[in-house]
This record gives C-alpha cells, sequence and structure tokens, in this order.
C-alpha cells in the first residue's frame, strides 16, 4: 500500500537548537517547499538529543502524518539518535548495510584517513529503510516506507548536505508516489492598516472561515493576509470548484474591501511594487538619519540610481537649513532622475517623526508622518513610510 502525501510533519533534532545555540531554519524552508506543492504541514518541533523525547515524538507523528522528515542527528557521535529513534518507533534493530560500509570506508580512505569505530552507525539501516546518498558528507540519509503506506525520511543536519539530498533524492521520489492536493494559495501585502483593524475590515465570519482560510500576519514593511484553499467536491449546494478559483475567488473581494492598503502580492516587495508604477522612470533618493534602512528596503531595484545614505546634517552637500523639499529637488537634479525622494526621521518622544518628499519636475510633495518606536525599529518604519507615500503619489 502506498499512501499520496498530503500531510507532513517535520522535526528537528539537537540540543543546540533547544538550547538556543542555533536556530532550525529547515523546517521553514522544507515548508515552504512542500506547501507550494500542496502538501499541509502540519507540526515543525525541535527537540533535543535525548532518545525517549524523540521517540515519542516520532511515534506521534507518524500517526498523524503522511510524512515525517527529520533533519540532524545522523552524525557518528552517541549523542546522534535520529536512527536509533526511528529503529525503535517500527520496533526494529538497525544493521549493518554492506554497500554503506563500503561507501563509508571509502569516504575516509580517499581523503588518507582512518575510519574511527564511532562512524560505523553511519552504515546502519533497518528493514523497509534504503539509504539516500550524502556526496557532500558521510552521513546518509535514510526513507523508511512504512507498513501503512506512509513515508519517514531522516536528512543530516548541515545546509550543505539536508539540501542536495532533498532536492536531488527525496523530491523526485515523493512526485512519484503523488505529492499534495490540489490547494492554491496567495498572499496580500498590505501597508497603512494595522492587523488589529483588519478583523473589522474583513470581518470575523470570513477570518473563521475554514476554506479559503483567511489569515493576517504582521511584518516590519506591513501586513500579509494570505488566502489558502483546498479544492471542493460538487454539492447539492454548489458545484465542484478548484482550489484556485477559490483563492482568486476570495482575493479579488478582499481587493475590493482593502482598497488602498494592498501594495503587492505574493512574494513581492517595495521594489517590484515601486517598478510595477514607476515603469520607465527612474528614481534617486536621500535618506537621512535612517542608518540606510531605505537603502537596504530597495535594494537593487532596476530604477533606482542610487540612495544617499546621510548619518545627520549638516553634512556634505547638504546645508543644515535644507528643507526636506530641497533635498528631494537637489537628488534629482544631480542623478538626473525623473524622480527624488527625500526622507528625514528625527526622534522624538519614544517614536520617530518622518518628514518625506517626493520631487519631480512638474512639482514637489512633502508629507509628515509618526512611525511608532524610535531607534532602528522606527527608522525601519520611517522608510516603509517613504516607499508607501512614494507608492500612493505615483498612483
Amino acid at each position: 500500500m502506498v499512501r499520496r502525501i498530503e500531510r507532513a510533519e517535520l522535526v528537528a533534532v539537537g540540543s543546540e537548537l533547544t538550547t538556543g545555540e542555533t536556530r532550525d531554519t529547515h523546517g521553514g524552508d522544507l515548508a515552504g517547499e512542500l506547501s507550494a506543492l500542496g502538501v499541509v504541514v502540519g507540526r515543525i518541533v525541535a527537540l533535543p538529543d535525548h532518545l525517549a523525547t524523540v521517540v515519542d515524538a516520532l511515534r506521534d507523528a507518524v500517526a498523524r502524518a503522511d510524512l515525517v522528515v527529520t533533519s540532524g542527528g545522523l552524525g557518528p557521535t552517541p549523542d546522534d539518535l535520529t536512527r536509533e529513534a526511528i529503529a525503535a518507533v517500527f520496533d526494529l534493530e538497525p544493521h549493518e548495510d554492506p554497500d554503506l560500509m563500503a561507501t563509508l570506508r571509502d569516504h575516509f580512505e580517499r581523503r588518507g584517513l582512518v575510519m574511527a569505530r564511532s562512524n560505523l552507525k553511519q552504515s546502519w539501516l533497518i528493514d523497509g529503510a534504503s539509504s539516500l546518498p550524502n556526496p557532500n558528507g558521510s552521513a546518509p540519509g535514510w526513507w523508511v516506507d512504512r507498513s501503512d503506506g506512509g513515508v519517514v525520511v531522516a536528512l543530516p543536519g548541515p545546509p550543505r548536505e539536508l539540501h542536495p539530498m532533498w532536492r536531488d533524492h527525496v523530491l523526485p521520489r515523493l512526485r512519484e508516489r503523488g505529492l499534495g492536493t490540489d490547494r492554491a494559495t496567495s498572499t496580500l501585502r498590505l501597508f497603512g492598516v494595522g492587523e488589529s483593524s483588519l478583523v473589522d475590515l474583513i470581518g470575523e465570519e470570513r477570518l473563521r472561515a475554514a476554506n479559503p482560510e483567511i489569515a493576517t500576519y504582521a511584518r516590519e514593511d506591513g501586513v500579509d493576509v494570505r488566502i489558502t484553499a483546498h479544492a471542493e467536491r460538487a454539492t447539492t449546494a454548489h458545484p465542484a470548484r478548484d482550489a484556485a478559483a477559490l483563492v482568486a475567488e476570495t482575493v479579488a473581494t478582499l481587493e475590493l474591501v482593502l482598497r488602498g492598503h494592498v501594495f503587492a502580492h505574493d512574494r513581492e516587495g517595495w521594489p517590484e511594487a515601486l517598478g510595477r508604477r514607476l515603469g520607465e522612470r527612474t528614481l534617486a533618493a536621500t535618506e537621512v538619519n535612517l542608518g540606510g534602512s531605505l537603502a537596504a528596503l530597495l535594494g537593487s531595484a532596476p530604477f533606482l540610481r542610487f540612495v544617499e545614505v546621510v548619518a545627520a546634517v549638516p553634512s556634505p552637500g547638504l546645508a543644515p537649513g535644507d528643507s526636506v523639499e530641497a533635498v528631494a529637488e537637489q537628488v534629482r537634479q544631480r542623478a538626473g532622475t525623473d524622480i527624488g525622494l527625500a526622507v528625514r526621521a528625527r526622534e522624538r518622544a519614544g517614536d520617530t517623526a518622518v518628514a518625506i518628499a517626493v520631487a519631480t519636475s512638474e512639482s514637489t510633495h512633502r508629507v509628515t508622518r509618526t512611525a511608532f518606536l524610535g531607534g532602528e525599529q522606527g527608522r525601519r518604519r520611517a522608510a516603509v513610510a517613504a516607499c508607501a507615500e512614494l507608492w500612493s503619489r505615483l498612483a
């Protein structure tokens, strides 16, 4: 029996994760790929190098999910316990595999090294398991076909080993057996509205609906509204609808409700949003007291000729009395661009006062805003406010 992979759980093993010495980045990366393929990721957990803890967590994960993916714990030391834990879950004894042993010995002999006895466990397999090649390290992965039709995949922890193994050996096998359901997602990226205000704008009924599911996420550069749907079979109440159609219908409704706040979609950010509105026009900018926040936000956008980062005035090219409007026009003329943007931040009473000017050959527009909090957070929010103002002026 082979089960289609519709639900997955991800388990990172290593005490360095639970003590805070390092962070699990694999969970987010793998979850993103699986979600894009229509697989629902039910849990992402990090566990210490404690056999009973890992066994209990894996046993529960196997009971819930079609696919369980572990990362870490495949090294040669006594605290590398992922193999032992998987074997215990299925009540099996690991054994040394001759082919893995030969590959392992060759790995050390090629470098003129003697293989330590502790490395022997890296040649282990259990019944029902096959090895996943690891050309970038000594720890092969495991692919375990479960008696209930599900799969357990064990991957090494180092990114240079995990990602090639996942990409070259795990994903192709998962796709062969059937991966995901008809599931679609889309994200609306918002500015100028707080997450709490979205409850009233979107409505509790929509936010509590199971399909499509609407969730909100606060980010540094705005708020995201993520819409996720799965296909619906035909009923007496309505015909069958695929996931993409359900998402598109909901996105269209929300864009009307959230008109004026949606600046981008999905993985887009301010560079893409501004690029669409600028078209063939070019931009130069000066930021004062933002510490490079605007430059970091815009990155290497093709429409951007340069961003001048000024720590404070007076400084070369800027006089103490220069208004933000004058600075915007100066940078536009010096760069020879269609548009000049200037933003100046000043901490005030725990928040950040922001002055923004947008200059074109026809006119200059100036506004003031207050960014929540001071310091680095206030400077980042000032940069977002500048992008939002430019985006609005380009409408």
